[in-house]
Parts: structure tokens; C-alpha cells; sequence
């Protein structure tokens, strides 16, 4: 069989620099004409290491080296297939009327009971029916969310069709799926996942879906007990710069919150990065998680994970969405920044459970169990020096917002980075926080009068950033924050 293997990889290394590999034309090649199925199952499994994504019509060929292209529009919704595999999962484990009777009262008792341990800070014990739970709630806005952050690196051509990635904690895979979904189909992905709960029956199962070029592997293990070892070399060693050991992408998604050290384990994982490869941490947008986040991005900021000092390149640095944009300056403010993106369609798992609900049910929110809202926080980490945003402001015609108390009542000019939508309820100003990468305290940006001029505040995207000309500065005693008044004298430009 080792024989008959390697001349199947022997004539696939040729045959790919020639024309698209079909198995049947292989089998007349290799001694014993094995079976073009069995030639198939061959090149399926040697994929990853010849470089060939599979086609519809059964034949591989290389993955293309041209970047990933990002986002046309929103994440509408869930693909159908997803939402089929899920609900075969539900009527495998409760039965065809999983939504009713015993079975959906305890999914709807288990939603509620893992909402209200969130909400108290307390930490959710996972087994198979809260691990289907989650998946109903929160697996599409992880889905969504995912692939709005995976825009920041596409934006800038970074991020490649052949991907080995580590999904740590990867729950019941709602990132996972965002990140298959996000790629195009001859995208070659060699996906391992780190989760030692009952998430990860749901998980394998859900990955069946994603398609003939997605690679995944399972490890049952912890953040803190894997061993990158066991996804190396064939030594069992573990070598970041080697090609075919460092991830090109490790998704850290609504984990951190979770774990007793979470600076430790990211900078462990953080260590497994190949050089040119990046760390998605992501979090949900409630102020304690998303404060949290923050707080493990600026304490490994900076920080140099090799050992050669002749380089910028292995120390840790902040690519998106937060701007550093004074050289030497580093925010101490409270970081609470995340994004708000178009709410999904209604998933049909999430409509079933809520018109299941008993009418005696006196403890029954109306929408109670449907969650498609998309609001997240999450930062982007590289070790090789790039950022999303290569701007540095080194002239004293910028205010800096580490030196906003002498400007109060000044009308200023400034560049900052819009780190929110609208903060505003109702029919109030529109607000958003604003950041340079030198505040100790938050800035906001309140827009008192819509210009044509300053109009550009309020299109610009999250991460955007801006210049403002002649804002009013303003201390908020109440909030305990800066205020830059943006009015009809402002003018209001997007720089990058």
C-alpha cells in the first residue's frame, strides 16, 4: 500500500504542472490498476501536503496563490446546509419533534439557564444539551461575526487561499463555518480544533458540511494541555518558521473570557503563528468581555516572541482594529470598542424552538430564543510588524489625545480612528467612540450638526480613519470622557 501511495503522489506531482489530476487517469499508471475511487480517497488524504483542492467534477488541481478578496456586501444568513445538518443533529439526539413536549422545554430551560450564568459571570458547564443549545442561539452570529473580522486581512491581500489554521475552544463551530464559508471554494484548508467539551460532538458533526476542501481535525484537549507537537513535523517537534508547521491563522473566538490565564494561553498560541500569519481574538460586545479583551491585547503587545533582536519582526503587534497612530504611545483607557453589523435572517432552528414555546409558559419573553444580532469586539495580533492602518502622526499639527486636557474648549484638529457605531439611543446626537492610540481616558465624537463636510463621520466604517478639522473639545463630566463636538464649523475627511 506505502508503494501504491506514493506512486499515486509521484504522478500527482507531475500531472498537476500539466493538466488537472483525474484519478482514473492515475489508476492506469500505478502498478495493480487500483480503483479510481481508491486513487480519489489517496489524493484526498495527500491534499495538503501536494497542494490540490478538489473539484466538482472529481479531478485536482493546485490552489491558487492569488489573496483571498474580501466582502462584497452582509452577512445575510446561515447557509441552508448548516441549518439542515443542525437540525439533523436535533432530531438525531431528541427526535423528529425536538422543539415540542420534554425535549423542547429543556432546550428552552438550558438556553435561558446558560443566558442568565452569562449575565451573572458565572461559567458555563458544557454537555450535550447545553452544547446543542448553544448551537440553536449563538452559533449563526459567531458565523456572521467571524467573517466581518476576516475582512480587516483580506482588505490588504493577507490572507491566502491555503490555510493551516488552530481554532482554540472552538465551541460548537460557528467560526469554523464563518471561516469556510468566508473562502472561496478553491480554498485548501487544513483546520485543527481545540475543544475538550461535549461542544465537540456538535462541532464534527457541523463540519461535515463544509466541503471536500476543508481538512479538519478534532483535538479533545484543552487550551492549556495541547501540544502543538502533535500537528508538526513527523518527529513530533514544533518549528513556527518551518512551512509546514506555523498557523497562518489561529481563531481565539469567545474563549478568552473563559479561561483562568487567558494572556498565558494567547501568548502560547501566539507562539505557533507562522511569521507572516496573524491571531483572531474575538469576544462577545458586553462591556466585561469586551474590556477583557482589550486588556490581554495591550498586555502582549509588544511583546517579542523570538529571540532575535536584530528584527522587528517576532514581536507582538496590534494590526486592526486599534490604531496606534503617535510612535511610542500605547491607550490605557477602559477599551471598550465593538462593532454592530446587519441582523441575520431568523434561523430556522431559533424559529422553531420560539413558536414551540408553551402559551402556559408565563416566564416566556416574546423572541426569547431567536438571536440574530451581530455585535462583536475582537483584535487582530501579527509578529511581523504590519498593521492595518500604517499611519504616523509626528507633527505638532495633530492634537494628541494624551494631551486633550489643554485643549478644552478649544476648537482642535485631530486624526482618530472611529471604533464604533452610533452610541446614541433615539433620536440623540449621534456619538461614537474615537481613538489615536494615546488616550488614557475615552474620546467620543458627538456630531451636534450634519454637514455635507462633515458627513464622513457618519459613512465611515468601523476602523475607518478620519481627520477632523476645528472640533470643539469638551469635557463630559457625567461620563468622565472627552467629547469632540462635531458641528456645522468641522470638517471631517477619511484618511485610510
Amino acid at each position: 500500500m506505502t508503494d501504491q501511495r506514493e506512486a499515486v503522489r509521484s504522478n500527482a506531482k507531475y500531472l498537476r504542472n500539466v493538466r488537472p489530476v483525474d484519478p482514473e487517469e492515475i489508476c492506469e499508471y500505478v502498478e495493480g490498476s487500483p480503483h479510481p475511487a481508491v486513487v480519489r480517497q489517496i489524493l484526498r488524504e495527500e491534499a495538503l501536503d501536494l497542494g490540490l483542492i478538489e473539484r466538482d467534477d472529481g479531478t485536482f488541481v493546485p490552489v491558487d496563490e492569488d489573496p483571498v478578496s474580501p466582502l462584497t456586501g452582509p452577512v445575510r444568513r446561515v447557509p441552508d446546509r448548516y441549518e439542515r445538518r443542525l437540525e439533523d443533529l436535533l432530531v438525531d439526539r431528541y427526535g423528529a419533534g425536538w422543539a415540542d413536549g420534554v425535549s423542547g422545554d429543556l432546550l428552552r430551560s438550558t438556553i435561558r439557564r446558560f443566558k442568565a450564568n452569562y449575565l451573572e459571570g458565572r461559567h458555563v458547564e458544557y454537555d450535550a444539551d447545553v452544547a446543542a443549545g448553544y448551537a440553536i442561539y449563538h452559533l449563526p452570529a459567531y458565523y456572521a461575526a467571524v467573517q466581518y473580522a476576516l475582512d480587516d486581512l483580506a482588505d490588504r491581500g493577507l490572507l491566502g487561499r491555503k490555510l493551516r489554521v488552530l481554532d482554540v475552544g472552538a465551541g460548537v463551530g460557528g467560526p469554523a463555518l464563518g471561516l469556510a464559508e468566508y473562502l472561496p471554494e478553491d480554498a485548501l484548508i487544513e483546520y485543527h480544533a481545540i475543544e475538550p467539551s461535549a461542544a465537540a460532538d456538535v462541532l464534527e458533526t457541523m463540519l461535515d458540511a463544509t466541503g471536500p476542501n476543508v481538512h479538519a481535525t478534532v483535538h479533545r484537549s484543552t487550551a492549556e494541555a495541547f501540544d502543538p507537537g502533535v500537528v508538526g513535523d513527523s518527529d513530533g517537534g514544533f518549528d513556527p518558521t518551518a512551512p509546514d508547521d506555523g498557523f497562518d491563522l489561529v481563531l481565539a473566538c469567545n474563549v478568552l473570557s473563559e479561561l483562568d490565564d487567558p494572556v498565558a494561553v494567547a501568548r502560547s498560541v501566539l507562539e505557533t503563528l507562522a511569521p507572516d500569519g496573524t491571531m483572531l481574538a474575538m469576544a462577545p460586545a458586553d462591556k466585561n468581555t469586551s474590556i477583557g479583551l482589550r486588556a490581554v491585547e495591550r498586555e502582549l503587545e509588544d511583546e517579542r516572541l523570538w529571540d532575535d533582536d536584530s528584527c522587528d519582526e517576532g514581536r507582538v503587534t496590534v494590526y486592526s482594529p486599534a490604531v496606534r497612530l503617535w510612535p511610542g504611545e500605547r491607550p490605557t483607557d477602559r477599551g471598550w470598542s465593538f462593532d454592530v453589523r446587519p441582523d441575520l435572517a431568523v434561523p430556522s432552528v431559533q424559529q422553531r424552538l420560539e413558536d414551540a414555546t408553551p402559551a402556559a409558559d408565563d416566564d416566556h419573553d416574546p423572541g426569547e430564543f431567536v438571536n440574530v444580532d451581530v455585535q462583536f469586539s475582537y483584535s487582530l495580533l501579527r509578529l511581523d510588524s504590519k498593521r492595518r492602518i500604517e499611519l504616523s502622526l509626528e507633527t505638532s499639527q495633530w492634537a494628541k489625545m494624551a494631551e486633550m486636557d489643554r485643549h478644552v474648549t478649544n476648537r482642535i484638529d485631530l486624526v482618530a480612528a472611529k471604533l464604533s457605531r452610533s452610541l446614541s439611543d433615539g433620536d440623540a446626537n449621534p456619538l461614537f467612540k474615537i481613538s489615536d492610540g494615546s488616550e488614557s481616558v475615552d474620546h467620543y465624537a458627538v456630531c451636534t450638526r450634519e454637514t455635507s463636510l462633515n458627513r464622513p463621520l457618519l459613512e465611515a466604517d468601523y476602523g475607518d480613519v478620519l481627520s477632523f478639522e476645528r472640533a470643539l473639545a469638551l469635557w463630559n463630566d457625567d461620563e468622565e470622557a472627552f467629547n469632540l463636538v462635531v458641528d456645522e464649523e468641522t470638517v471631517v475627511d477619511r484618511l485610510a
